[in-house]
């Protein structure tokens, strides 16, 4: 994952950001920071040791918040779907744009995705999302009749696996389709809500790692990359927040805390008491089910996932979401690399179930 993302990185960063890897010669002792701002529509806060394994970055914590803000604006520029001057409105609205390695890099990974949870991750049913009211537009509530011709006209299983920019550098909408579309055929709509805030994670990890920093804590909207220790020297500890109507503010009411590191890896929270809206009397939760085209109606209430870096906990999070507790606990329980932690609903009680390796201390 270390090497994933450093790859990303090295694409950009020499034109973007100011030189880094510059290390002093010798190993100095701890000098942890931390660092905010805003991004994404809400915070991120950082901590990180100055002294890396192989010395003391020369990068001062304020020229390092400065190449956040730049990796972060980079990540906005490319694939938000609220900046309409972005590569991807620009791509949803049907023109051909010029992608950036983000924008590439971030599609790749998503169509993996979409492979590794059986469709239950799919980033080009924006059309879904738009209908039901939680996209970047809103309508009224859909018949099925609408829902069954959106959920034919979107969705990854209509795309090629790989994006490929033409001869001229541009990549057209109609070129990511398998079939060459009729006339009136609709053009594909991506939406990176599912994968996006941990991919920013791992991307500003993989900036502080270029400016010789290890122990790091990177947060943002709540989603985690970590690893190395924290200035205890001990494990770095993330909040699990309850799933309960009005907690609406991250950390405000925990169901538990969890430990993380040395080891890289990232921790994403997903859950539906946050996102909804109610109308005619029915609670409509934010998470659709791209396979049925509707809102999931099942009795998981969150899901928190350790995966090796924070767009894959992001990305499974959301599958547990999508596919609901049996499913989620199977697939869990299949995969040696991840550790999951579920909050679900029975009898009018909260329950729980965790992965036998999950380090939660439950309040």
């Amino acid at each position: 994952m270390k090497k994933c993302r450093m790859a990303i990185l090295a694409l950009y960063i020499s034109a973007v950001f100011p030189a880094v890897l510059c290390l002093s010669s010798c190993r100095t002792e701890s000098r942890y920071v931390s660092v905010s701002g805003y991004a994404q529509g809400g915070t991120y806060v950082l901590k990180f040791n100055l002294a890396g394994k192989d010395g003391m970055s020369r990068l001062s914590a304020e020229e390092i918040k400065h190449g956040v803000d730049s990796v972060l604006q980079c990540i906005d520029n490319s694939v938000s779907g609220y900046n309409k001057g972005s590569i991807l409105s620009r791509f949803n609205a049907g023109e051909a744009v010029r992608p950036d390695s983000i924008f590439i890099d971030i599609y790749d990974k998503s169509y993996g995705y979409y492979r590794m949870t059986g469709t239950a991750v799919d980033v080009a049913c924006a059309p879904l999302f738009d209908i039901w009211g939680f996209g970047f537009t809103t309508d009224s509530l859909p018949s099925p009749e609408k829902v069954a011709k959106v959920r034919s006209e979107c969705g990854m299983d209509r795309l090629k696996p790989r994006m490929k920019p033409g001869p001229d550098g541009m990549v057209h909408p109609e070129d990511l389709l398998l079939e060459s579309p009729g006339a009136d055929a609709a053009l594909p709509q991506l939406n990176y809500n599912a994968v996006a805030q941990g991919y920013s994670c791992d991307l500003v990890a993989a900036y502080l790692e270029s400016a010789g920093i290890y122990d790091m804590l990177v947060n943002i909207g709540g989603e985690i990359f970590c690893q190395g220790v924290n200035p205890g020297g001990g494990p770095w500890t993330v909040g699990v927040d309850k799933p309960v109507d009005g907690n609406d503010i991250p950390g405000a009411e925990l169901q538990g805390i969890m430990e993380a590191g040395p080891e890289a890896c990232g921790v994403v929270t997903s859950g539906n008491y946050r996102k909804f809206y109610v109308k005619d009397g029915r609670k409509y939760a934010h998470t659709v089910d791209p396979r049925t085209g509707c809102p999931v109606t099942h009795s998981l209430l969150s899901a928190t996932i350790i995966a090796p870096d924070a767009a894959e906990a992001d990305a499974l999070a959301t599958y547990c979401m999508v596919v609901g507790l049996e499913k989620a606990v199977e697939y869990i329980e299949s995969r040696a690399d991840i550790e999951g932690y579920l909050i679900y609903e029975k009898d009018g009680s909260m329950c729980t179930w965790s992965s036998s390796g999950f380090p939660l201390r439950e309040s």
